[in-house]
């Protein structure tokens, strides 16, 4: 089973070692989940500066 892991610099989910968006480093520790469809769109989008469409993190270690 894979672990999803969430990118410490712009908390995106993935399965990778390095973050697909911004080649952060990733992190099995993390909580929250949070789906954005549409981010120019969604005020929660804006205020967390998340500028792709994706699955996030809302805390990352």
């Amino acid at each position: 089973m894979i672990t999803p892991k969430a990118c410490k610099e712009c908390s995106f989910i993935t399965e990778n070692e390095k973050c697909p968006l911004c080649n952060g480093e990733t992190s099995k520790e993390w909580t929250g989940y949070l789906i954005v469809m549409e981010p120019k769109f969604s005020e929660i989008a804006k205020q967390l500066g998340i500028n792709h469409d994706g699955q996030y993190a809302l805390k990352v270690r």
